[in-house]
């Protein structure tokens, strides 16, 4: 794609989402949503594949409807309290319209289903794009209505979430597909603490981009797209590679790396909210994810001969490593003993 194409789209997302995120009225934060989902359709479709062009299809129709609902939810709200505040959402139809088109825009159960096509036939850097910033906008939406959401529909949103994040993940041999059920599975934690604490929330979305981005930038720089080509992957940059491990298993969540932190915050803070069952079943839950990251990190770093597979091992490169892939692993990796003066941020 041209520099200059690709420059002003990058420019057109990064203000549709300042807009989103700094406006008060819905009329402006719906036109920030519009500007995102219109400047990330030619990023997805720029291969000219087939399937590009389909996942840019199936995400172009799936905004669409909910950009529509959010639309209908604010009009529904004035239409009651005369108020167009953001903040003001008072109406419980209209906090319940609101909650269908933000999960459908996020890809919350059970509105998933255009999530891992799209990803799928997205490139790797256009799939970080998906799965970090294009989710600001929506989740700021819902720390801004927060006050008003129905806490039973967010809850058992966010519990068959992570459910089936983890189950769906569990036969997929594309990576991409992988990371797209591990990010459904990492919303549904966002979403079950959002009413209570929305700042948890945002945190825990802040660590989940920065792993994220870690893992989608190690798997661009060593062309992986695939179980079995990760597999021989690790002559081509083995220190690299033994990053990608640390960040897979902090990516699910086990101490005592960063990805451990927002997990512990929140099955801290619904134990606190008289929620003990449901701070369980979604740590139980998350056991589902944890075999796949599992057996992404086996794969990236465990399988040396005699494991032979059909592709042939890869040169080693001698290129330094990305200086942004190098800080962005040592956050995945090494954050947990700073959580006290996060939460003092926080």
């Amino acid at each position: 794609m041209n520099p200059q194409a690709t420059l002003i789209f990058i420019t057109s997302l990064m203000l549709g989402t300042t807009i989103t995120i700094s406006s008060n009225h819905w009329i402006m934060a719906w036109t920030g949503l519009e500007i995102n989902t219109l400047a990330i359709l030619p990023l997805i479709s720029k291969s000219h594949h087939p399937r590009a062009i389909e996942a840019a299809t199936k995400y172009f129709l799936t905004q669409a409807a909910a950009s529509a609902l959010v639309l209908f939810s604010s009009m529904t709200n004035a239409w009651h309290t005369g108020q167009w505040d953001i903040t003001q959402l008072t109406h419980p139809t209209s906090c319940l319209i609101l909650t269908s088109a933000i999960a459908m825009k996020l890809g919350l159960v059970p509105f998933h289903f255009w999530f891992p096509e799209v990803l799928q036939g997205s490139p790797l850097t256009t799939g970080l794009i998906l799965s970090t910033i294009m989710k600001l906008p929506p989740i700021a939406l819902l720390y801004m209505t927060s006050p008003s959401l129905n806490p039973a529909l967010l809850t058992t949103l966010a519990i068959l979430s992570t459910a089936l994040g983890g189950w769906m993940g569990l036969n997929q041999t594309q990576i991409r597909k992988i990371l797209a059920f591990s990010s459904i599975s990492h919303l549904g934690w966002m979403a079950i603490i959002i009413v209570y604490n929305p700042k948890l929330t945002l945190l825990n979305f802040y660590l989940y981009a920065v792993m994220t981005a870690t893992i989608f930038l190690t798997l661009n720089t060593t062309k992986v797209l695939k179980l079995s080509t990760l597999m021989t992957a690790w002559t081509k940059a083995p220190s690299l590679n033994t990053m990608l491990l640390l960040a897979l298993l902090s990516l699910a969540g086990l101490p005592p790396l960063t990805g451990f932190l927002p997990k512990w915050l929140i099955i801290q803070e619904l134990t606190k909210q008289d929620m003990a069952l449901a701070a369980t079943l979604i740590s139980l839950l998350s056991l589902l994810s944890l075999f796949f990251y599992l057996r992404l990190a086996y794969c990236t770093a465990i399988t040396l001969p005699p494991h032979t597979t059909n592709h042939m091992k890869q040169w080693r490169t001698n290129k330094p490593t990305n200086v942004t892939i190098a800080i962005l692993t040592t956050i995945t990796i090494m954050l947990l003993p700073i959580t006290p003066m996060i939460l003092t941020i926080v």
